[in-house]
């Protein structure tokens, strides 16, 4: 087998991804204090069409080296707004037909392997703090939280990797 060099790879520049139809999903990232992981979390959203991603609180924006460094041009790609409140974006995102589930460990928390996606459903997925996870405010505003199941010793993934998870989970029920 001989790996693929960049240009057999067939990718969409930058205004196809634009134009391109979206997986009907947006990311909110609730207070993430790591800029390689806000960095990660749009190179995924870029490998799976998501349609936006929302920066809350602390979180920060694009353009900064480190956030450029692990997203390699995602931020071009990918849509993007800051908003303060995540409590407010929830609520204006639900308004606008959205299905808010946070990814979070909580007390009847559906897990991910078992959740059946409708594909004809908008859905904005909360990943929260890499310390304290999502705030306990905005899991009582969602619609429902989804836990991805582990079964080792540790007790939480990385917020990157949760997120490469899930959306991956999503794209593909959606893409059966």
């Amino acid at each position: 087998m001989r790996k693929l060099r960049n240009e057999e790879l067939n990718r969409l520049d930058v205004e196809a991804f634009k134009e391109a139809k979206k997986t009907p999903l947006v990311i909110i990232l609730d207070n993430i204090r790591s800029l390689n992981n806000i960095g990660s979390v749009f190179r995924t959203a870029d490998a799976f069409l998501v349609e936006k991603i929302y920066l809350c609180g602390i979180t920060a924006t694009p353009p900064h080296k480190d956030i450029r460094k692990t997203a390699l041009g995602a931020t071009e790609s990918v849509s993007w707004e800051y908003c303060e409140s995540t409590l407010e974006l929830v609520s204006r995102l639900k308004d606008g037909g959205y299905q808010v589930l946070s990814v979070e460990q909580a007390e009847n928390a559906k897990l991910l392997n078992g959740f059946s996606v409708d594909e004809k459903a908008k859905y904005a997925l909360v990943f929260g703090n890499e310390v304290k996870g999502v705030d306990q405010e905005v899991v009582d505003m969602s619609d429902d939280v989804l836990e991805i199941p582990q079964y080792g010793t540790k007790h939480s993934l990385n917020i990157s990797v949760s997120a490469g998870i899930v959306i991956w989970d999503f794209w593909s029920k959606i893409n059966k």
